[in-house]
Parts: structure tokens; C-alpha cells; sequence
């Protein structure tokens, strides 16, 4: 229903960010949570200047988190708010464990005790099916989880089922391909095509771990969001893959970018084949992909040239 009170965990983020302008377009009352470990304030900077409200907090700590949702009364989570580097989840699952787990247990506790309507869980396709044993991977394929990261986010994923089952929430969980598109920061956390735009950007080799023959389904962050909105209206449960169906490899992005690349031993915990089946999608909330590839890399280039140039000059 458009003119929702809506709140977005991890709204600052790229994904986040581009989800609370989407809901702003359509005259959504839109509250962002985001402690800014990996967010970036300037994602917002739209958003702010329109009437959205940005609350710094910690998904973990559940004193600050029932402070928003006191202040924000939304009707329609939106929870984004995850670690998602699997390097980092690697090195420290502890802390990967603390956000995505014990982070969505406290907003869904909270989401429970606010009556709110709706609740929707950005999961990961990719990571939770590990290397599944039909590509493209339909929902019904079990979770394989080769990662900490993979961990947290199925049993994040389990936590939704059981407020569902136990209290009776309206809750849909959104398992991305990967998501790539502008305000991805090239650096970081960032997925392959922001890294390989940025260097792009600055004409510089990339880095290819393995042989460059792994594969992913790469869904434009503008068909993401809109996935997203469709869930948060709809009142359908369960889950369903957001993605394209269709297998790119590391070197078809090496090719397409015109890239120079050197290569380095394969990083351990990674899936070798990675596309998603996303027939669900369409029956449930009635969402496709609609943006080749082709296009979205051009206009993700254009926005990592755009920023670049601007960091540049300042």
C-alpha cells in the first residue's frame, strides 16, 4: 500500500539506499536504521533532503533498536542490515554470527512486539545454496552453506521462519543473486563488478582468484528493489530466489570491461557455480529481471567513473 510508514535496516547501504528512494518515489514514509560500519551517509543524501529519517544504531543492541521502531511505528520492515564479506565472515565468524544472526533475532523480536504488518529478509541465494547440485538452483534445493557468512544467513533465514510459525508474522524472505549496480563502493565489501568498474575507472588491472571460470547470476540493483517492494506488499510467506537465471563467468566480466588481469590461487569457502532459478519470483509477486546485463554494466561504469572523477577533484 503505498504511503506505508517503512523502516529499512541497513538503509544505507547501496542496496538499502537505492530501496528507500524507490519507496520514497512512491510516497512511502521512510525511516532508515544503519549503524555506518559499511554504509555511507552520502547514499542518503537524496533521501534526507526528501523527509526520510536516518537513525545511527546497531541492529544488536535492542535498547536503541526499539527506540527507532518507537519513533519510526513503521507497518513494513524492510531488514538489510548484514555483515557480508566472506573474508571477513572467515576470519572472524564471531562477529559475522553477532550481526547476522543475533542482529535479526533483535529486530524481529522488536518487529513482534511493535504489531508491525510486514517483514521482509534480504537473505543470499549464492552462499546458502553452496555448490548446489542443479544450476540454475531452484528454492527446493537444501542449504549447503560452505561459510560462516552462509551460516548466519540460513539460520537468520530460520529465526524468520519461526516468528512466522510461532507468532504469526507476515514475513517473506528475499534470497539475492548477486546484486550489483551504482553506490556499490568498489572497495570493501564490494562484489566483483564494483570491484572490476573501479578499477575500470582508474585503468587498472584486476585481480582474478582461480581461473576465472566460476560463475554467478548477476541481478541489477534496480530490479533487486523493485523485488523487494513486491514482497513488502504482497502478504505471501516463505521465500523465493531474486535473479536472472542466467550463468556469467569472472572472465566474460574480464571481457566485456576490456580488462588487463593477473591471476591468483582460488580463495577458499567460494562456490565454483553460482545461477538461481527464479520462476518463484514471477508466481509469487509477480517480479522478473528486466536488465541485460549489458546495460547494467554500463550504467554501473558510468556512476564508478562519475565518483571517481568527483573523488578526484575534492
Amino acid at each position: 500500500m503505498i504511503g506505508e510508514r517503512v523502516l529499512v535496516t541497513g538503509g544505507a547501504g547501496y542496496i538499502g539506499s537505492n530501496l528507500v528512494d524507490a519507496l520514497l518515489d512512491r510516497g512511502d514514509h521512510v525511516t532508515v536504521l544503519d549503524d555506518r560500519s559499511t554504509g555511507r551517509i552520502e547514499n542518503l543524501a537524496g533521501a534526507i533532503g526528501r523527509g526520510a529519517t536516518v537513525h545511527t544504531a546497531d541492529v544488536v543492541n535492542a535498547d536503541a533498536v526499539a527506540r527507532v521502531f518507537a519513533a519510526a511505528r513503521p507497518s513494513v520492515v524492510y531488514h538489510l542490515a548484514a555483515q557480508i564479506d566472506v573474508r571477513r565472515a572467515i576470519e572472524d565468524p564471531a562477529r559475522d554470527a553477532r550481526i547476522n544472526v543475533a542482529g535479526t533475532a533483535t529486530v524481529l523480536e522488536q518487529t513482534r512486539r511493535s504489531g508491525v504488518e510486514r517483514f521482509v529478509l534480504a537473505s543470499t541465494g549464492g552462499a546458502i545454496y553452496g555448490d548446489a547440485a542443479i544450476v540454475p538452483t531452484p528454492e527446493t534445493e537444501p542449504a549447503r552453506p560452505l561459510s560462516p557468512y552462509a551460516l548466519s544467513k540460513a539460520a537468520a533465514e530460520h529465526y524468520v521462519e519461526y516468528y512466522a510459525l510461532r507468532h504469526g508474522l507476515s514475513a517473506f524472505v528475499l534470497r539475492l543473486a548477486n546484486v550489483y549496480g551504482p553506490r556499490q563502493d568498489p572497495r570493501g565489501e564490494a562484489g566483483v563488478i564494483a570491484r572490476f568498474c573501479g578499477a575500470a575507472a582508474d585503468g587498472r588491472e584486476v585481480t582474478v582468484f582461480g581461473d576465472g571460470h566460476q560463475t554467478r547470476d548477476f541481478v541489477y540493483v534496480d530490479d533487486a528493489v523493485e523485488a523487494f517492494v513486491a514482497a513488502g506488499e504482497h502478504r505471501v510467506g516463505g521465500c523465493c530466489n531474486v535473479a536472472t537465471g542466467r550463468e556469467t563467468s569472472v572472465l566474460d566480466l574480464v571481457r566485456a570491461l576490456d580488462l588487463p588481469a593477473r591471476f591468483v590461487p582460488e580463495r577458499p569457502g567460494e562456490v565454483r557455480r553460482s545461477c538461481l532459478e527464479a520462476a518463484r519470483a514471477a508466481e509469487l509477486l509477480g517480479w522478473h529481471a528486466r536488465t541485460a546485463l549489458h546495460d547494467g554494466l554500463a550504467a554501473t561504469l558510468t556512476s564508478t567513473a562519475a565518483e571517481t572523477a568527483q573523488a578526484r577533484g575534492a
